[in-house]
């Protein structure tokens, strides 16, 4: 094969490879007893026992935690449904509708909502976890 052609299969293959999904480590005592470490991209997440959820569209960029509007994403699910996770326990106790997710340079929380409206803030959740 010419030089031009093995660099064009290489950009192809790279063009073409999936976007990575970023890891986090559950730190709150509810993500280590219910969901494990997770595997978290702009397409679901993925639960230490190998369940997913997967997401219909990203809704918003921003969202209100204790009555401040912080940078996030919320994020409708494709297939509302509640896994069973670690230890048999589930996500939320109902099927999940919604996914919200913010944080700092330290800590990721992720939100879980069964409502039929978009949720606006965290008072809404039916659980949260926290991750590193």
């Amino acid at each position: 094969m010419t030089k031009a052609r093995l660099l064009a299969l290489a950009l192809s293959v790279t063009i073409a490879s999936p976007a990575l999904a970023d890891t986090y480590a559950a730190i709150s005592n509810t993500a280590m007893a219910i969901t494990g470490d997770i595997e978290f991209d702009d397409f679901g997440i993925t639960f230490e026992n190998g369940e997913q959820i997967t997401f219909d569209e990203l809704i918003g960029d921003t969202f209100v935690v204790d009555g401040k509007t912080v940078n996030g994403s919320v994020y409708s699910i494709a297939e509302p449904k509640d896994p069973v996770l670690l230890n048999g326990n589930r996500l939320c106790g109902q099927p999940v509708t919604y996914v919200a997710s913010w944080g700092d340079a330290d800590t990721t929380t992720v939100a879980v909502f069964s409502t039929d409206d978009v949720p606006t803030s965290n008072a809404e959740m039916c659980a949260s976890y926290s991750y590193e």
